[in-house]
């Protein structure tokens, strides 16, 4: 099994797969095939119905997980055993519809007048002010700033795309701050290690030590910056086309769920009751 999922790896690879679709994939199946405790010629589709009954619904794993597993053992029985998977054969589960958690302006304000390192009050102000996700930000080069232009380019993000993003004059002059104080070299926001990127964790334990700061009793996460940097937008009558181009969407329905939280929307709506 080992041979055959560096073999699927490999071949991820040469694809041009995503870093984190592979390690998701190879993870996921490693899970899916030993919990079967058969060997790949004769796992059948029918495991995966024991493994969906047996081991994702009872722990409670989402639909996401489910989905992913699916699809990474059909590309994997295609591509390296040369067979086809019918994952047909049972039905997958309804797709979660859940609302994007999205934080006022005050309480954004509140998060980002916190910090009193400017590193950590331009990373935080940073994916707010651009609709940054997490991975965009620690992944931002020195090169990616056109202080020229007062222009972000996000270089090969989700979906393998590009994108510029207009950077706001009051964020070039804390990024002017912070480059004076720590002058990076190469990657934007550097680690601790010489020549290393800010790491995830580090920079969710900066929001974290934010929010309790802030008193801010919600479950903040950085991706909650950028819902919040959407639903503004719209709120503040930014059309819902540049909104996806200006957040990365291949879809226009991924971002039409930012209309159903939308403050500005709801609160234009009149209740018949009103009327009695």
């Amino acid at each position: 099994m080992e041979q055959e999922l560096i073999s699927f790896t490999k071949w991820m690879e040469h694809r041009r797969y995503s870093t984190s679709t592979i390690k998701t994939y190879t993870h996921i199946l490693s899970v899916f095939i030993g919990y079967s405790t058969k060997t790949t010629d004769e796992i059948t589709p029918n495991d995966m119905i024991s493994f969906v009954n047996n081991y994702i619904i009872p722990n409670n794993l989402s639909y996401a997980y489910q989905n992913q597993v699916i699809n990474a053992a059909k590309l994997f029985f295609r591509e390296i055993k040369n067979c086809e998977f019918n994952v047909e054969a049972f039905k997958r589960p309804k797709r979660e519809y859940r609302l994007p958690n999205v934080l006022s302006k005050q309480e954004v304000k509140l998060i980002l007048d916190v910090p009193k390192n400017i590193k950590h009050r331009t990373m935080l102000s940073l994916i707010y002010a651009c609709g940054l996700r997490r991975s965009e930000l620690i992944n931002l080069k020195i090169s990616n700033i056109d202080s020229k232009r007062n222009i972000i380019s996000i270089i090969q993000s989700k979906g393998k795309k590009d994108r510029i993003i207009p950077l706001p004059k009051s964020i070039l002059l804390m990024l002017r701050e912070y480059y004076k104080a720590y002058k990076p070299k190469y990657w934007l926001f550097e680690g601790q290690k010489v020549d290393s990127q800010y790491s995830p964790q580090s920079l969710q334990a900066v929001l974290k030590q934010a929010i309790a700061r802030a008193n801010i009793k919600k479950p903040v996460t950085l991706h909650w910056l950028r819902h919040s940097y959407a639903t503004h937008l719209l709120e503040n009558g930014v059309d819902l086309r540049y909104i996806q181009e200006l957040l990365g969407h291949s879809s226009s329905k991924t971002t039409e769920i930012y209309t159903h939280v939308s403050r500005k929307s709801l609160q234009a709506i009149k209740s018949p009751f009103d009327d009695l």
